[in-house]
């Protein structure tokens, strides 16, 4: 009885710990629809414990984890993911990255969500050299967005 209550206690403060290190990891898991006072769909993003903007949002109606990237041209979801989602592989493409030349293949998201902002129709790629599930924001989405910085949170603002 007391081996199971061990059992017990430690589960629960495994269960408790990945908690906490999922939500310094994304501390953006939920979004309030927000309107500014000009009328644009608001989300603000509060950076990780590594420095980065992590959030939670949808590709298809799919939920996902992005991870902001102005430096990828397109929104980049790893080939695992991609396939579970269901998108289709288009023509073969190269990309030059900071590691070198990476191949991927051309597709189109239906929508992409992130909190009150939608977007609809727009170009991704299929990366077959990631191995998680994190999905790059890249500049295909992030070009249509305003966003401004301050201190440790980014507001992201579509007209």
């Amino acid at each position: 009885m007391m081996f199971g209550a061990w059992i017990l206690l430690i589960g629960l403060l495994i269960l408790l710990f990945n908690n906490l290190l999922e939500k310094q990891y994304n501390p953006n898991q939920q979004h309030a629809a927000n309107l500014s006072s000009e009328g644009a769909r608001e989300v603000t993003l509060k950076r990780n414990r590594f420095g980065h903007y992590v959030t939670s949002g949808t590709i298809n109606g799919y939920t996902v984890v992005f991870l902001l990237d102005t430096g990828a041209s397109d929104v980049s979801v790893p080939a695992k993911l991609a396939e579970e989602i269901g998108l289709e592989r288009g023509s073969q493409i190269t990309y030059q990255t900071a590691n070198g030349p990476a191949p991927g293949w051309l597709t189109r998201l239906d929508s992409l969500g992130l909190g009150a902002i939608q977007l609809e129709n727009l170009r991704a790629s299929i990366n077959p050299n990631v191995d998680g599930e994190e999905v790059l924001l890249g500049m295909t989405a992030l070009k249509q967005l305003e966003f401004t910085q301050r201190g440790d949170s980014l507001t992201i603002r579509q007209y």
